[in-house]
């Protein structure tokens, strides 16, 4: 079964939301009419009653009701819809005035009277509605009378019954409206998700510069908007980053490759003598360490650079760390005449071999382009937040423009030395990695000609923390 569409679930929602409320103040307004024509009427019949009373007060007893009711005729004279009734109280209940004979039903008989107005809602034989107001009155000479006052609901139920046809005829026009109204509004304010198909659409991975434009969208939107274009600039920048990863992969790859394929093919091209091959194998050898460590490094890289890398972190002394990678270096750097210096302490949470290695490719990168007779420092500093440690050395520096782009994988300041030197062009792409793992920064500020100065900087160990 198809699903229906998000517009046409909330046009039907919104129109039979519509539908309910136009339905449920057509009745209130009904009940309302109907509660204020009973309020007019009772209002109409008390107005009556106190004139009627005044009259009988004023001088008219038992016997001029009978004979000569013309103030009382005057009183309800022109009025077609009312009705009044006069009995003597007990102990006879004689009839003294009848004027319209709906006030003799049998409905009003037991109808109970007192001082005040007293209210009796009846219908006679045809279906007539009426209101009866019964009091007691006194005339002018003491005597007690029961006076009976009704008013006919016939104008009334008219008035209702048009009300009710109008509403009948007027409601499907209404929901009508209200339908359209509805899928209208609907189709509107679904217009900005138009433009996320669009963009969805437009999509790939051959292409992920379209965005979605924010301008004139509803709140609700606007986030889910913004967060997409992030999304989208994330994945922009990772496909990027992905393709120009492959690219130079394949041309760190194809130099020793190639280099392997050129000197096997000469090699074989004819006969040569047992000391030339075992030459051409060590030079290949050579080729396939460098491929090899190009493959290790990689591994490390996608290794620290996917979430599931994340390993518990342990509380390590950098300056012990530092200590061990220069013991791994104490003899290169004797080699080259180049001093080691370690000062500072500082601690922070990480893994200890992670650590190491940041260290590690810092070092070998300083000690490889420092001259000979040269001194590395190796800084630790504690700050308020974070611990840094700095790597020092003197040499020919690094030019400005190529800074921004030390960390990137494969990139080299100068790539004939660095090949030479046997480097991946991985290493500081691998520290940045690190670094980043562990919730920290590198940076790298150089001279020309004085001193590069390498430092990471790490989360500090807080008080509250150490052990």
């Amino acid at each position: 079964m198809k699903t229906a569409s998000l517009s046409m679930r909330l046009g039907l929602s919104v129109s039979v939301m519509g539908a309910a409320l136009v339905v449920l103040l057509a009745a209130l307004a009904y009940f309302a009419l109907t509660h204020e024509l009973d309020s007019l009427a009772k209002m109409n019949l008390d107005g009556k009653l106190k004139q009627i009373e005044h009259s009988l007060a004023e001088g008219i007893t038992a016997y001029a009701i009978t004979q000569q009711p013309h103030g009382l005729l005057d009183l309800v004279k022109g009025h077609d819809n009312l009705h009044l009734t006069i009995y003597a109280q007990e102990p006879d209940s004689k009839l003294l005035l009848n004027l319209g004979k709906k006030s003799l039903e049998p409905a009003l008989a037991n109808l109970p009277t007192g001082d005040t107005p007293s209210y009796q809602s009846w219908a006679d034989a045809q279906g007539h509605n009426f209101l009866t107001a019964s009091q007691v009155m006194r005339l002018s000479d003491g005597n007690l009378v029961n006076v009976q006052l009704s008013i006919d609901r016939e104008v009334d139920e008219a008035l209702l019954r048009a009300y009710l046809k109008s509403t009948l005829i007027a409601l499907p026009l209404l929901l009508a409206l209200i339908g359209m109204g509805a899928w209208w509004i609907v189709q509107r304010g679904l217009t900005p998700l138009r433009q996320f198909r669009q963009v969805a659409l437009l999509t790939s991975t051959q292409d992920l510069s379209h965005r979605i434009s924010v301008d004139k969208l509803p709140q609700e939107l606007n986030a889910l908007a913004h967060g997409i274009n992030f999304m989208l600039h994330r994945l922009d920048g990772g496909v990027q980053q992905l393709s120009q990863f492959s690219d130079d992969l394949a041309h760190e790859l194809r130099s020793p490759i190639t280099n392997l394929m050129g000197k096997a093919q000469v090699t074989l091209s004819r006969e040569r003598p047992p000391e030339e091959y075992k030459a051409v194998l060590a030079c290949c050898t050579e080729e396939l360490e460098r491929v090899a460590r190009i493959v290790s490094d990689m591994l490390f890289l996608a290794q620290v650079s996917h979430p599931a890398s994340l390993v518990p972190f342990e509380k390590i002394a950098l300056e012990d760390e530092a200590a061990r990678v220069a013991d791994l270096f104490s003899i290169c750097a004797e080699e080259k005449q180049i001093s080691l210096s370690i000062s500072g302490a500082g601690r922070t949470f990480g893994d200890r071999l992670m650590v190491q290695r940041v260290i590690s490719n810092l070092l070998s990168n300083a000690i490889r382009h420092s001259p000979a007779g040269a001194h590395i420092s190796v800084l630790i500093e504690k700050h308020s937040e974070t611990v840094s440690v700095s790597v020092a050395n003197p040499g020919v520096g690094i030019p400005a423009q190529h800074i921004p782009h030390l960390f990137e994988r494969f990139y080299r300041v100068d790539t004939n030395r660095s090949r030479a030197d046997g480097g991946t062009g991985l290493g500081l792409a691998i520290v940045r990695s690190i670094m980043s793992l562990h919730q920290g920064t590198v940076d790298v500020s150089s001279q020309p000609g004085g001193l590069t100065v390498f430092r990471l900087i790490f989360p500090k160990v807080r008080t509250g923390a150490s052990t």
